[in-house]
């Protein structure tokens, strides 16, 4: 129950991150301005454009038979409910400063890593995009995963800008900007990615059957 509050509370903090970096409104991160332009064409909520998408890639992650745990599955049932639930609430403005929407930006790029932190650290699953970059990685094995990631990211902000998302400043801040904030963070925190034991599904209910 401690790990699914964990969960949660980290996904929580994810989905104010990316609210944050929207409501910046400084320019879109890749995933951001995909689910932004998609939003647009279909009118969509973001949030549900933000839901669709990741169950699509947990589909494509199982077939490429990649761990699929309990946080995966909720990952991407939850992160667009509550990106839509804080963009209902209005707490957060739209910035038409620019030096404001800088901070916002950062601010934004800082509590993802800080719900990065919480919700990885629940050893449940990683996120659908995570997952879909190892099963990438597993199989182009001459590639750097840094590599694979970028390509990843590079393809849905093209499709993003082409569905007519804002890029901007921000885009840039979001691509190289959050490699950095966090390192720092998980510094800050004394927090290892690399030794937590993922559970799949089927590991969480044979342990708790």
């Amino acid at each position: 129950m401690i790990r699914i509050v964990r969960l949660m509370f980290g996904l929580f903090l994810y989905a104010l991150g990316i609210t944050l970096s929207v409501q910046a409104n400084v320019g879109l991160s890749p995933w951001n301005a995909f689910s932004a332009g998609f939003s647009q064409l279909t009118h969509i909520s973001f949030g549900n454009i933000v839901i669709l998408t990741g169950l699509i890639i947990v589909i494509i992650d199982y077939l490429l038979k990649e761990k699929i745990g309990i946080g995966t599955i909720l990952n991407a049932l939850l992160i667009g409910k509550f990106v839509d639930l804080i963009q209902f609430s209005r707490l957060i403005p739209l910035m038409t400063d620019f030096r404001y929407g800088i901070v916002l930006i950062l601010a934004g790029q800082f509590i993802i890593c800080l719900g990065s932190y919480f919700y990885i650290g629940a050893g449940l699953g990683c996120g659908p995009g995570d997952s879909l970059m190892v099963a990438l990685g597993k199989r182009m094995p001459r590639l750097p995963i840094g590599a694979i990631r970028g390509m990843i990211e590079a393809t849905v902000l093209v499709i993003g800008w082409l569905l007519g998302a804002k890029v901007g400043v921000g885009t840039v801040i979001s691509v190289f900007g959050i490699g950095i904030i966090l390192q720092f963070t998980f510094k800050m925190l004394r927090f290892d990615v690399k030794g937590i034991r993922h559970e799949s599904l089927t590991d969480t209910f044979r342990r708790t059957a």
